[in-house]
């Protein structure tokens, strides 16, 4: 190894290393000011480091920028991230909560389905998802992925409850009867289940 080479190494390995650190203290001030509520300063943090090819510099902007208010931008991010890790959950789960406060549930949707995709036994996804088609009236769809739910976790309070309504909309009696009387084992005086079986009787 050249002289050439050794000092190019240690250079290269000092300046690498000096970025960590500086990124590493952004991201903690970044904590102490999201804390305190200074979200637009704790942007400010770490744009001082912004790496449009860095996965957690992007994450923190977009989880920042969606504490703030800024909907529009906090999904500029997570997008960015989804780009730069295509196989990952997180920034799927993440865009979805900005997304939510813009009412733009289709985009939320396509989000979900594209986490089922990868990871089709995520019980919290298909329970969302089936929500979004309940709220849509789709009760067909929406009971495909309240069984799911029930499925992975068959004592699972708000999967019994809304499949038991699913059930009840799509005319399923018995079924929805069997699914509210659960719900009460879990939640004795539950007041939707109570009402359900009112219908059912």
């Amino acid at each position: 190894m050249t002289l050439f080479t050794t000092l190019f190494i240690t250079l290269f390995t000092t300046t690498l290393q000096a970025q960590d650190v500086t990124t590493i203290a952004a991201f903690e001030e970044s904590y102490g000011l999201e804390a305190k509520g200074e979200y637009t300063k704790a942007i400010g943090s770490i744009q001082k480091v912004h790496n449009e090819k860095s996965y957690e510099v992007n994450l923190r902007l977009a989880w920042l920028h969606y504490s703030a208010g800024l909907f529009s931008e906090s999904c500029n991010y997570y997008n960015k991230c989804i780009a730069l890790m295509p196989m990952a959950i997180e920034p799927r789960l993440g865009y979805a909560y900005p997304a939510a406060a813009l009412g733009e549930w289709s985009k939320v949707l396509t989000q979900y389905l594209e986490i089922l995709k990868i990871e089709p036994n995520n019980s919290t996804v298909n329970y969302k998802a089936g929500l979004i088609y309940y709220g849509k009236k789709d009760y067909k769809t929406a009971e495909k992925y309240f069984e799911k739910v029930v499925n992975l976790y068959p004592f699972d309070y708000s999967g019994l409850l809304y499949l038991g309504w699913t059930k009840y909309f799509l005319g399923d009696i018995a079924k929805a009867k069997n699914l509210f009387q659960k719900v009460l084992m879990y939640s004795p005086n539950d007041a939707s289940a109570l009402e359900g079986l009112g219908l059912v009787q």
